[in-house]
């Protein structure tokens, strides 16, 4: 291979690496800060697996002191999804869930409490998470 193939070889290669990295950043999205009376910590990150939505709550995330919180998801028309409760037996948590085919993006993640009927906090994505 002459110098001229080879320096293509290493500009097709560094293209094809920055290109997966872009790639790689359009499929995981970091929301904003919690912000509620009783989630205000923390934030969600979403990212692909298998062709699904997944949303994972931030390290820093502490369980909401309340009955029954979920996770509750908001697209961007509006619609509202109650999914699973984020509290589980024996001091667990759902801090990952994988989004069911109906949803089909993500506006704002909230922190629902289903036994009050009320929020206690939401964390929105800068644009839409599909």
């Amino acid at each position: 291979m002459n110098i001229k193939g080879k320096l293509l070889s290493v500009a097709l290669g560094a293209g094809m690496l920055f290109a997966g990295q872009l790639y790689a950043a359009e499929m995981m999205m970091k929301s904003g800060a919690f912000k509620g009376p009783k989630a205000n910590t923390g934030h969600v990150t979403s990212s692909k697996e298998g062709g699904k939505i997944v949303l994972a709550l931030s390290d820093n995330f502490k369980t909401p002191d309340a009955p029954d919180p979920h996770w509750q998801v908001i697209d961007s028309k509006g619609t509202v999804f109650m999914l699973q409760k984020i509290a589980l037996k024996d001091n667990k948590m759902n801090r990952k869930i994988t989004l069911p085919d109906y949803v089909n993006d993500v506006s704002k993640v909230v922190i629902w409490c289903a036994w009050a009927e009320a929020s206690l906090g939401e964390a929105s994505f800068d644009k839409p998470v599909m």
